[in-house]
Order: C-alpha cells, then structure tokens, then sequence
C-alpha cells in the first residue's frame, strides 16, 4: 500500500473541503480512496493538521474504519427492521455494483419501493449526500420508486443542508449500546 505524506493529508483535506469525493482524490492523488477516509477519520478526531512521520496512524484508521462499516453493515443486514419497520434485503446478502460505486445494501421496503442504505463509520459530510444520490441514479432506469437512507453516527451541518434538498433521503443517526450478562460469578 502506498503511503500518505503529511503533504499529501493536508491535500486531501483540501479537497475534501471543497467537495471532491473519496475515488477522485484517490485518483488525483495516487492514494487509496480507502487512505483517504482515514485521513477524514483522523482529522475528524481533532487532528486538522496531519504531521505524520509514518503511515502508522492513517492505517489505524483505516482498519478501524473499515472494521466499523463491515460490522455495522453485518449487524443491520441481522436487523434490518430495526432501520425500518417493513424493509427487505433484495441485494442476495452483498454490496451492489452499479456504475457510481457500490450500495451497501439494497432494500425494498413495504411500499415496493427500492432503498438505497449507504452507512458510515465516520461523520458524514455532504459527499455523502452526493455518493447515495448517484446510486439512487443508478437504480432509477430499473426501479419505479428509488429512495436512500444514509446511516452514520454523525452528521456534519452540510450534509443535513444537502439532504433538506432532496426528500428521498432520510438521514439516520447509529447508535450502540452495549448489554452485559455474568455468566460466571466467583
């Protein structure tokens, strides 16, 4: 895997701020569209200003992110209801390709209409907004009624501004809570 410069971070926070998604900084940069999340995750952790001698800590943050969205995916693909009452997987238990990238799940819920779920592990920006719209494109030359739900357990204000702008988009806020049992006592 290549590795992210301190020069190359502040670029990418650079264009993330004035828009561009993951895959076009990716591109322009040389990096993975996968580095380039962490650098997000690692600035959203107050580190506005990247100084990295190694890439130890981007790829910290890499694992860390992928790791949550590949358990939140498994753990809702597990309870979807929990979502919305009435929704059902139709994507055969794996990520859609479609010409914008790839769904994270793919539903039908109990109207007939299809549902887009895009879920994030770090906070959501705008991008965000944009990358469920292009996906919800995508469906719509073969779904009748094509709506998103995008999960994170944030929200930045533009992406909330964003998603005022097109009704189709619900945003839902993750949560977790943990419940504890003994199941040994001294």
């Amino acid at each position: 895997m290549p590795r992210v410069t301190p020069e190359q971070s502040a670029e990418i926070l650079a264009l993330v701020a004035e828009g561009k998604d993951r895959f076009e900084i990716a591109e322009k940069l040389g990096v993975l569209p996968g580095q380039v999340i962490a650098v997000k995750a690692v600035a959203s952790r107050g580190r506005d200003r990247l100084e990295i001698e190694d890439d130890e800590t981007i790829s910290d943050a890499m694992e860390t992110t992928f790791t949550l969205e590949r358990d939140l995916q498994q753990a809702l693909r597990k309870n979807i209801d929990q979502l919305e009452s009435g929704l059902t997987i139709i994507d055969d238990g794996k990520e859609q390709t479609v010409p914008s990238g790839r769904i994270d799940i793919t539903a039908r819920d109990a109207n007939g209409a299809t549902v887009v779920i895009e879920l994030k592990a770090v906070p959501a920006d705008r991008d965000a907004v944009g990358q469920i719209m292009a996906y919800m494109g995508d469906l719509m030359g073969t779904a009748t009624i094509v709506r998103g739900i995008l999960v994170a357990g944030e929200f930045s204000s533009r992406a909330v501004a964003a998603a005022r702008a097109a009704p189709n988009i619900r945003l839902v806020r993750y949560r977790f809570r943990f419940s504890f049992e003994v199941v040994s006592a001294p």
